[in-house]
């Protein structure tokens, strides 16, 4: 919001969810300037101004399927959001030091890239994005995830001459799409190097795009890295995930106001 302090202020980027765009989030940028926050919100690659009659975001999928060339479902975005980060620093409305980072299902997947990538996005709130993809695989909990970008999955299974789509058809399209999703840049491997920054994993308990149970190793390996870290006292909740019951793959009010509360506790005053 405009006034005439000319202070630093702390920021927030906001990442859309698939099929969505940077103006759907205007409700909640503005909500968040009202608290005092500089907001952001950017679209992903193949959505909203970034998008192409020639070429939608599913055509990128089942591209990127067939040639490896680009890896437009989380790698691709994430790297736009490391040059975000380098835009933001040299801002002089904006203090460095303060810059958080949330979004909704992809967004959210997005937001916990862009943080395991880069420190500079010292609070992190995902939102119904955090999953365990091997764990899915393993313990046969993928097709709601496969079924939200069904078209490039559906692409490798004739490809692969499969008269359904099955795990390996699943291992095959992430290794392809987002090499090491699955196994290097998994959650149980980038979920605690967020440490000893504030995390805070917002997901609904009845989620089958992320379902909690395949969070469990994440978050112990989180909690680990946390206490290594040796985090004051003040800030033992710096890991924490809320499981919002009765909720499958939504944002609510609740999770925003969970958010917005996490934000305020961290990002309000500067942490030096």
């Amino acid at each position: 919001m405009k006034d005439s302090s000319h202070q630093r202020r702390p920021a927030i980027v906001f990442l859309h969810s698939t099929n969505k765009c940077k103006e759907w989030l205007r409700p909640l940028l503005e909500a968040y300037a009202s608290r005092g926050y500089i907001t952001i919100a950017v679209d992903s690659r193949y959505h909203g101004e970034r998008a192409s009659n020639k070429t939608t975001y599913r055509d990128a999928l089942v591209s990127s399927w067939k040639t490896g060339d680009t890896m437009p479902f989380i790698f691709d975005t994430t790297w736009d959001l490391i040059k975000l980060a380098d835009y933001l620093m040299q801002r002089e409305d904006i203090d460095p030091s303060r810059i958080g980072i949330t979004g909704e299902s992809l967004g959210g997947m997005h937001a916990w890239f862009a943080a395991f990538a880069d420190t500079r996005y010292a609070v992190v709130v995902p939102i119904i994005g955090v999953q365990g993809f091997r764990w899915a695989i393993d313990n046969d909990m993928w097709q709601a995830r496969v079924d939200s970008i069904k078209a490039v999955f559906e692409e490798a299974r004739a490809n692969l001459g499969k008269s359904v789509i099955d795990k390996e058809v699943v291992e095959k399209v992430w290794d392809r799409i987002a090499p090491g999703l699955a196994s290097g840049f998994d959650s149980p491997n980038t979920i605690p190097p967020i440490a000893p920054r504030p995390l805070y994993i917002i997901n609904g308990e009845e989620d089958p795009r992320c379902p909690i149970a395949g969070l469990d190793v994440p978050k112990s390996g989180a909690e680990k890295a946390y206490e290594e870290a040796k985090c004051p006292d003040s800030f033992k909740a710096y890991t924490f995930l809320f499981a919002q019951p009765g909720i499958g793959h939504q944002m609510t009010v609740q999770m925003v106001k969970e958010a917005s509360d996490w934000f305020d506790r961290f990002l309000k005053k500067s942490r030096q």
